[in-house]
Parts: C-alpha cells; sequence; structure tokens
C-alpha cells in the first residue's frame, strides 16, 4: 500500500518510529472508513470478509466482530426489485471477484439478517497485489438509497400517468386533423392545407414525445413488458435489414447486410461446400430488440445525406455482437459520453433541422441492459458513426434445450435450421 511505502522512507531504519507510525496510518484509516455513511467491506481471495465498517454492519444487521473471517454470501444477499435471488453472474461481489474488474449495480436490494429489504447502490474494485498483479481480493462500497429511489418511484409514476392521459387527446387531434386534409371529407384551400400539415407533423411529434416518455419511465421502474425467448441473431437481423431497408433506399441509400466470416464460431458448411450461416443465439425479446435495432437504423437513415448504411454480426464463444453503422457526419468525440442520457441531443446544423425527443437512446441503452448487454457508440466527424452492441451468447446444446422448452410450453414449432448460402 502506498501509505506503508511512505512510513518505510520516513522511518530511515528506525524500527522503533515505522512501528509507531504504522499504527498512526492504521487508526486514521479506521477512523475515516468508520466514519463513512456508506457500508465498506474488504473481501480477500478466499471470499472472506476481512473488515466491516460500521455502516455496513447496520446496513447487513451483522455485529463486526461476527462479520470478520466469515464467507461473505453468508452476509451479504442481494435480490432484484421483485424479490428474485442475484445469482453469482448478476451479483456484482462475485462478478468482481472472479472477473477481476469492477462491477457496479444501482438497481439491487439488499436483505438484511432480519430479512429488511433495503435499496442499495452498489460499487465493487479489485485489489492487486502491487508486485504480483494477483488479485487479493476486492472492496465493496454500498448505500442506502431507499428515499431516492422513492422519489424516482414517484417521479415514474407521474410520468406514466401524464403520458398516458395526454396521448389520447393528442390522439384525437391528430385524427381530426387527417380528416380535414382527407379530399373525401372537407374541402380546404391550398394555404390551409398547408396550415393543417404542420399542425399534424408537430401533433404526431408531441405524440411520439408523450410515448417515449411512458416507454422511458416503465424501463427505469422495471415495468417495461419482457418475454424473452431464444433468437438466433444472423436470421434476425437479416431479416429485419430487409424489411427496414425501403426507408433507406428513399432517401436514395444503400443497405447492406454483413454476416460473421466464414471462420466464425461454429460455422459449419453442408455436403454440397455450401457455407452455412454461423448460429449466433441470444436470450433476448425479439420486439424489444427490434425497437432497439429499427431507432439505430432510423437515426442512421436521418443523419447520413449520402452513402450505405450497414447492419453487421458476429460473435466469439461468450458474446454476438452486432452493429449498426452510417456514412453520416459523425459525432463530436465531447458529445459521446452523453449519448445515452435522457433528453440528450448534439447540439449542431444537422439536429437542429431533424426532429427528436432525446429519449431514443436512453431506451436504447435501457432494453440492452435488460439481457446484461452494452450498447457503446464509436465515431469520427466527418466519417460516419458505428452503434455496437454485445449480448450474452447462448451455447448450442442450451439454446436446443431453451428452444424444445419453448415448443412445449407453448406448442409452436421450433426454429428452422439456418440457411444456406452459396
Amino acid at each position: 500500500m502506498e501509505w506503508f511505502k511512505k512510513s518505510l522512507r520516513r522511518t530511515n531504519g528506525d524500527k522503533g518510529s515505522l512501528a509507531t507510525r504504522l499504527q498512526a496510518e492504521r487508526m486514521k484509516s479506521n477512523i475515516i472508513v468508520s466514519a463513512l455513511e456508506s457500508g465498506v467491506i474488504v473481501i480477500d481471495e478466499h471470499r472472506l470478509i476481512q473488515l466491516i465498517n460500521p455502516a455496513a454492519a447496520r446496513l447487513v444487521g451483522w455485529p463486526e466482530d461476527e462479520a470478520i473471517g466469515i464467507d461473505y454470501d453468508s452476509v451479504l444477499h442481494f435480490t432484484d426489485e421483485k424479490g428474485t435471488p442475484y445469482p453469482d453472474t448478476i451479483n456484482p461481489f462475485s462478478k468482481s471477484l472472479t472477473s477481476g474488474q469492477s462491477a457496479r449495480d444501482n438497481t439491487a436490494v439488499l436483505l438484511s439478517r432480519d430479512n429488511a429489504s433495503i435499496p442499495v447502490n452498489i460499487s465493487v474494485s479489485p485489489i492487486f497485489d502491487p508486485g504480483t498483479k494477483k488479485l487479493n481480493g476486492i472492496v465493496g462500497i454500498f448505500s442506502d438509497v431507499t428515499e431516492q429511489r422513492r422519489e424516482e418511484r414517484q417521479r415514474g409514476e407521474f410520468i406514466s400517468t401524464a403520458s398516458h392521459e395526454m396521448r389520447t387527446p393528442v390522439a384525437a387531434i391528430e385524427g381530426y386533423l387527417a380528416l380535414a386534409m382527407n379530399d373525401k371529407v372537407a374541402s380546404i384551400d391550398t394555404k390551409a392545407r398547408e396550415y393543417l400539415q404542420k399542425a399534424h407533423s408537430s401533433t404526431e411529434h408531441l405524440g411520439k414525445l408523450f410515448q417515449d416518455l411512458l416507454t422511458s419511465a416503465k424501463a427505469e421502474d422495471g415495468r417495461l413488458s419482457n418475454h424473452p425467448t431464444v433468437v438466433e441473431m444472423g436470421g434476425y437481423l437479416q431479416q429485419l435489414t430487409e424489411d427496414l431497408k425501403f426507408s433507406a433506399e428513399k432517401k436514395g441509400l444503400q443497405v447492406e447486410f454483413v454476416m460473421g466470416s466464414s471462420n466464425s464460431v461454429n460455422a459449419r458448411t453442408d455436403s454440397n461446400s455450401k457455407m452455412v450461416n454461423p448460429l449466433y443465439y441470444v436470450y433476448v425479446d425479439a420486439d424489444r430488440m427490434r425497437e432497439v435495432i429499427s431507432n439505430l437504423f432510423d437515426n442512421a437513415v436521418k443523419y447520413s445525406e449520402s452513402g450505405k448504411v450497414s447492419i453487421g454480426v458476429t460473435a466469439n464463444e461468450q458474446v454476438v455482437q452486432f452493429y449498426i453503422k452510417d456514412t453520416g457526419p459523425g459525432i463530436p468525440p465531447g458529445d459521446i459520453p452523453h449519448l445515452f442520457q435522457k433528453f440528450y441531443r448534439v447540439d449542431n446544423s444537422a439536429t437542429r433541422t431533424i426532429g427528436g425527443t432525446g429519449l431514443g437512446l436512453f431506451i436504447c441503452r435501457k432494453i440492452v441492459e435488460m439481457y446484461n448487454g452494452r450498447i457503446w457508440v464509436e465515431s469520427e466527424v466527418g466519417r460516419g458513426t458505428a452503434f455496437l452492441i454485445n449480448l450474452p451468447r447462448v451455447p448450442l446444446q442450451r439454446a436446443s434445450e431453451l428452444q424444445k422448452a419453448e415448443s412445449a410450453a407453448q406448442k409452436i414449432p421450433e426454429l428452422t435450421s439456418p440457411t444456406a448460402f452459396p
């Protein structure tokens, strides 16, 4: 530790002074850790708790002297907001201890020793030996956010109620404007039609805003409908590209679909030496994923004046990755870290002339995170933009088992085998 090295330098070989200084440093560290309002727990590489501060002891309901030296699984129990226990693949402490990487969770609920449910934000970081770089353990920091979550739920409920109530009159106005512009229903002059068309366009935008507000509120508080199934992303994206390409072609843009190369994992050939599409299975709600891809594709079309839009997919053993690339103006580096925030829009001449709610990318991120995925953007001004998504890959055997279970439960045919192409 750095304080230890400094102490050694200051002592100049004075052993009595070293012991005194080390003791003083420990006392300072203990005072600071004990004074923190957030809970702090240090766990070694053997999963044993080595330090727990008073705030953490109060939250978990374990006295400090009882918690020290036992497996952290006996003390730390987390669930989601619906009460479903966290598996090791989601538990940030297990993830960090296994991967040696930092982990965060802002939606967890801590179950204390007396079964009280406490909403918490969690941040876990690995501890490495400075010399060998070996993982020595992890340090976890978590804080009670009960009041914060309550306020977030109230805001979400207000937005949901307001959006739902306002969508009805807006839809009625939109309908009446459409009737007024219908030559079979009403006769209006050219100038009046122009005004009505502008009003109709603005009403459509307002309706989209209310719908996005409603969706974003549901995504934040976990009310977004979600029915995941096994989806083979290669065939799924190929078909979706066919469905979406017309809007791009109307603007004079080319559209291409790019499948993983022939040396991709699980790529196969048939008896006629034809290449068979590799199988890229994931476990997602196909309709929700369509929302994500459609939103990203529409943005690519809106912001590209010429060139092409590409949709591609590839994978390794753990992850299926797909992307939507365009040849548009690109995004300034300063805007990239904020793109997935609510209501954030890049402020330039292109965006000022193109409508949008500023919620689309936020909703995309929330949907991707529902499936333990990751979405990010790579862009260079003047050279286009690429949005990339990683989703956990479902192994072939596991995908087959899930397909059979789905077929048995829903009495639907299993997914068809991949189509051969020359």
